[in-house]
């Protein structure tokens, strides 16, 4: 079966009702035969079938073994670094989820320190990892400036360096539709399936998928003592709109495509830059054509007058495309990262991990490209007013 035809028929029907929806198990507990004896359910922090479900559609995108549903994607961040001891070192793409930053900062507190490094440089990612590190973190493409990093690469090559490290690759930008980093070599792929996987703006989720049974048995474990599951009325949320995730995403990436092209032909007047994968002007726009099927929904530019405030009048003059954190819904949104997700990133390391004043992240959502177009250049043309 093709690839859009086996995540629909991946959702099974229900066994018990024949029903062609899937069942939203609302329950915390289950009946037993006899202490231990049930039908591979007790207690619904530990599994549920609605979440299971969820979980084994995931796992058939991925081509992984295993997966686990969590309540957000910063809790199956905060899992995957659970599995490191003090004294472990992380080596981390630099242009990273501010999220992820802080989360990163509070494991620094515990004893386990993180290299940030431009991954796009591989060879120069590679040299980095010391006998300490035991987890390398991609993001690729990265949120906002849209590095694109040799997955194949630096997963052969860190194996070599030190065959315990762990290679996790955030695959939310791009989802399971555009690339396969457990195909690639990774050990672990990690989701906010809040963004393209969910893909209506209304679930918080988060997915790992893992590539063999010690990383899942573990990875369990963490989930199990620690609670971050995602509810069944999420899992149903998440499942019933990943339904519609090849189509999205197709239409969102020949959307981001045509918008990253206008947005390319104005760099002489209010534009600086551009980042898009799918240009070939985007340094590294031959790697995204290795590893990835299409370029995605996400665009971002920056600004001639590199300021804050003249990024704030852009992203607030829009009409179709809504002011708003997060992306990978089937709305248009626009977003100032220095001022909203990469706040709590300090000032010189935004910047060093070329995250400008300036710079403005577009989620691509399915609208008519042409009225997208139309508004950006629009709220483009309010800087003359400035």
């Amino acid at each position: 079966m093709k690839e859009e035809t086996k995540l629909i028929q991946n959702i099974l029907s229900d066994p018990l009702t024949g029903a062609i929806s899937t069942p939203i198990y609302q329950t915390s507990t289950y009946v037993q035969e006899a202490p231990g004896v049930h039908k591979g359910f007790d207690y619904t922090r530990t599994n549920n079938p609605t979440r299971k479900i969820l979980e084994d559609l995931i796992t058939h995108l991925e081509y992984g073994y295993a997966s686990l549903a969590f309540s957000s994607g910063l809790a199956s961040v905060d899992a995957i670094l659970k599995l490191l001891e003090s004294g472990s070192e992380i080596v981390a793409v630099d242009d990273i989820y501010g999220g992820t930053f802080r989360l990163l900062n509070l494991y620094k507190k515990l004893g386990i320190n993180t290299k940030f490094v431009d991954t796009t440089d591989a060879k120069k990612t590679i040299s980095t990892i010391s006998n300490k590190t035991k987890l390398v973190w991609l993001e690729s493409p990265t949120n906002p400036t849209l590095k694109v990093s040799d997955i194949e690469y630096i997963s052969k090559e860190s194996k070599k360096k030190n065959s315990d490290i762990l290679v996790v690759v955030d695959n939310t930008f791009a989802s399971p539709v555009i690339q396969n980093p457990l195909k690639l070599g990774s050990d672990i792929v990690v989701h906010s399936a809040t963004k393209y996987l969910a893909g209506h703006s209304d679930v918080l989720a988060g997915l790992i998928t893992v590539k063999n049974t010690d990383l899942y048995e573990k990875l369990k474990y963490i989930q199990n003592a620690t609670g971050g599951v995602l509810s069944p009325i999420d899992s149903w949320l998440t499942i019933r709109g990943s339904q519609t995730l090849y189509l999205r995403i197709k239409k969102q990436s020949q959307n981001a495509f045509q918008i990253a092209s206008f947005l390319n032909k104005k760099r002489n007047s209010e534009i600086d830059q551009v980042f898009y994968p799918g240009l070939s002007n985007h340094k590294n726009h031959f790697i995204a054509v290795k590893q990835q099927r299409y370029f995605g929904g996400i665009v971002s530019f920056s600004l001639k007058k590199n300021t804050i405030e003249s990024a704030k009048k852009v992203v607030t003059s829009t009409k179709i495309f809504k002011l708003a954190e997060s992306l990978g819904g089937t709305k248009s949104l626009i977003c100032h990262p220095a001022t909203m997700t990469h706040k709590s990133t300090p000032t010189e390391v935004r910047i060093n991990a070329g995250i400008q004043n300036s710079l403005i992240r577009l989620s691509i959502g399915i609208e008519n490209v042409e009225d997208l177009i139309k508004d950006i250049d629009q709220a483009l043309k309010s800087l003359s007013s400035q």
